[in-house]
C-alpha cells in the first residue's frame, strides 16, 4: 500500500470483540495470510488464539455494510518497565506474547501495548484497510489509558530480498519522500510510528526435514541456507541431524500516542 488512502474502502463498523463477542468465531473466517511454516511457530501460536478469548478488549474487528467481517487486529498489553526488561526485546513477536500472558497470569500491571497482527480480507487488500485498522488500534490503546503502542513489524516485502541484511533493509527509504522502502513499515511511519530497533529473533520455527518438505514443497536435502517462498531470510538446513531452523527478524516500531 503506497498511501493511506488508495481505492475507496467500504463503510466499516470497527469495534472491539468485547463489544461484539458474537463475532469471535467469525474473525477466524478471514483465514491467515502467513506462509504455512510460520503457522508452526510454537511460541507465537500457542498464545495467539488466547487474545480473542482472554483479551477481547484488545481484539478489534471491522465489518462491512452487510455485517461481514473484513478485517481484524490483535494487540496485547504488557509491562515493558518490569524488572529485567526496560527495552524492546530482541525476541520480538514471540517474546512480547510470552511477556503479555506471563504478566496477566502474575497480575503485573501493564504499561505498554504491542500490536500483534492486522489481517484484511483478501479481496479488500490494497484499499487502505490496514491503515484504517492501525489507526483504530492506536485509538483503542489510547482509550485504555496507554501512551505508547509498539509493534514488531514483519516487513511485508522483505521476502522478495531474503539475503538482504535486515539492518539495511529496515532503514532503506525512498528518495522521493524519505519514507521507508517497505510498504508495511511505510504504513506505520505514515501513522506516526518511529523505527526503533531490529528484533533479530522475533520468531523461530524449527522442524524435521520431513516437516519442512510438507510446509514448503522443497527437497531440504542439502546442508546450508535454503530460500523459501514467503520467508524473510533463508532457512538453515542440517540434513545430517534431520532438522531445519528459521529465525525471522522483525522491526520494532514505536508509536507515541
Amino acid at each position: 500500500m503506497d498511501s493511506p488512502a488508495g481505492p475507496a474502502a467500504p463503510d466499516l463498523a470497527i469495534t472491539t470483540l468485547a463489544e461484539r463477542p458474537q463475532l469471535q468465531d467469525a474473525v477466524w473466517g478471514l483465514g491467515d495470510s502467513w506462509p504455512e511454516f510460520v503457522l508452526n511457530d510454537p511460541v507465537g501460536w500457542s498464545h495467539y488464539g488466547r487474545i480473542v478469548s482472554e483479551l477481547p478488549e484488545y481484539a478489534m474487528v471491522a465489518t462491512d455494510e452487510r455485517g461481514e467481517v473484513v478485517a481484524r487486529s490483535l494487540s496485547v498489553p504488557f509491562a515493558l518497565a518490569a524488572e529485567g526488561r526496560g527495552e524492546l526485546p530482541a525476541g520480538g513477536w514471540d517474546q512480547v506474547l510470552m511477556w503479555a500472558f506471563a504478566d496477566r497470569r502474575r497480575g503485573v500491571e501493564p504499561d505498554t501495548v504491542s500490536a500483534v497482527e492486522i489481517t484484511v480480507a483478501t479481496g479488500l487488500q490494497g484499499r487502505g484497510l490496514s491503515y484504517t485498522m492501525l489507526a483504530a488500534m492506536r485509538d483503542n490503546v489510547r482509550g485504555h489509558g496507554f501512551t505508547e503502542l509498539v509493534a514488531p513489524v514483519r516487513p511485508n516485502a522483505k521476502h522478495l530480498e531474503p539475503h538482504a541484511l535486515i539492518e539495511e533493509y529496515a532503514h532503506r527509504v525512498r528518495p522521493a519522500d524519505g519514507l521507508p522502502h517497505d510498504p508495511w513499515l511505510r504504513v506505520h511511519v505514515r501513522a506516526g510510528g518511529v523505527i526503533e530497533r531490529i528484533a533479530p529473533l522475533s520468531m523461530t520455527v524449527s522442524g524435521t526435514l520431513a516437516q519442512w518438505r510438507e510446509w514448503t514443497g522443497l527437497p531440504f536435502d542439502k546442508e546450508g541456507l535454503v530460500t523459501v517462498e514467503g520467508a524473510l531470510v533463508p532457512v538453515h538446513c542440517v540434513p545430517d541431524r534431520d532438522y531445519a531452523v528459521y529465525v525471522e527478524p522483525n522491526v520494532w516500531v514505536r508509536h507515541t500516542l
